[in-house]
């Protein structure tokens, strides 16, 4: 999953997330999916990495029914597995769920992916919104918040008072901060 060598972190080095788009669309932006994905990394799961993968409903679909015994597309899976080398696990993305949930709820396919992402992150790091629901929905609002991402996937479910978006200046570069 890492590209990182076997004695990467005992150099310090920081390790990365990993992205794979086998879904492709022009509309995902990649450098600030990876950007973000790294700030998950870093600040959300503590430098452990993750790999995502973005691809389509069949895919979800198959994995849905592989490991849940649900024969449905879903928008977001999580398969935790913590490693000796920290890696928290891999996440599967359906970007033609995260496209259409993006229409229903008023923003861009990116930054839908991205509360995806975050959304899988946190299942990876054990939170259960079906066992743990107000914990794990209020850990999600918080890092939305600080994020700068809308409603969370909790939140639409339970039709809940969203947090509040925060704006994330720009930074110096030119891209985006998230």
């Amino acid at each position: 999953m890492s590209s990182d060598s076997g004695d990467a972190p005992s150099r310090g080095l920081p390790r990365e997330p990993v992205v794979i788009y086998e879904k492709k669309s022009r509309a995902v932006r990649r450098r600030e999916l990876n950007a973000f994905a790294r700030s998950v990394c870093r600040r959300v799961a503590g430098d452990r990495p993750f790999c995502c993968l973005l691809t389509g409903d069949e895919a979800l679909q198959r994995l849905n029914l592989q490991f849940r015994g649900i024969d449905a597309p879903t928008d977001v899976l999580s398969f935790p597995r913590a490693t000796s080398k920290g890696e928290l696990g891999d996440i599967a993305i359906s970007v033609d769920r995260a496209r259409s949930q993006a229409a229903t709820y008023g923003h861009d396919l990116t930054t839908e992916i991205q509360i995806l992402m975050l959304h899988g992150v946190l299942h990876l790091l054990g939170l259960d919104h079906h066992s743990s629901r107000s914990k794990m929905r209020r850990i999600e609002s918080l890092w939305r918040y600080h994020l700068g991402l809308p409603e969370g996937l909790i939140d639409r479910t339970l039709g809940g008072k969203p947090a509040p978006r925060r704006i994330a200046p720009k930074p110096a570069s030119g891209g985006r901060a998230r």
